[in-house]
């Protein structure tokens, strides 16, 4: 299937193991990965960036099933859950980064429809989080504030 915003009809992905149960070479109990994924958030780092140094430094493939519930639930949990989804996130500061570019360069077009595409991601996304009650109800993306969120 074709992609909204780009031309490319990819279909790689990877493929999660097919067996739910931590592997048996893995000797780390719920309440260590937990303790970890905690220590990790304090730091301030993103719910993807702690999977993927749970699973480079300290061999855990998959969060959910040694835990019992995926990283963000645990996060959440434990009152460290991000307030922005991290999609929204990356978007908005995306977004930032072009208006700023665009401060600079009047002229270049491509980056102003570059920019118009970014921020119907942004308000699509941000639709649907606020329909799945992820976001406020009243939550509305304003490119004039958008640099505080993102700061």
């Amino acid at each position: 299937m074709g992609r909204v915003y780009g031309n490319g009809k990819g279909i790689s992905d990877s493929a999660l193991p097919y067996k739910r149960t931590p592997p048996s070479w893995l000797n780390v109990s719920a309440a260590q990965v937990e303790e970890q994924c905690c220590k990790l958030a304090k730091k301030g780092l993103t719910p993807s960036q702690i999977g993927v140094i749970l699973r480079d430094s300290h061999g855990i493939a998959q969060v959910k099933s040694v835990v019992g519930h995926k990283l963000f639930r645990l996060l959440k949990k434990n009152g460290l859950a991000p307030e922005l989804p991290e999609d929204l996130y990356f978007l908005i500061k995306k977004a930032v980064s072009v208006r700023k570019h665009l401060e600079r360069n009047r002229r270049d077009k491509d980056s102003k429809y570059r920019l118009i595409l970014v921020e119907s991601r942004i308000h699509r996304l941000a639709r649907y989080y606020k329909r799945s009650k992820q976001l406020a109800p009243n939550w509305k993306y304003e490119s004039s504030t958008a640099s505080t969120l993102v700061a």
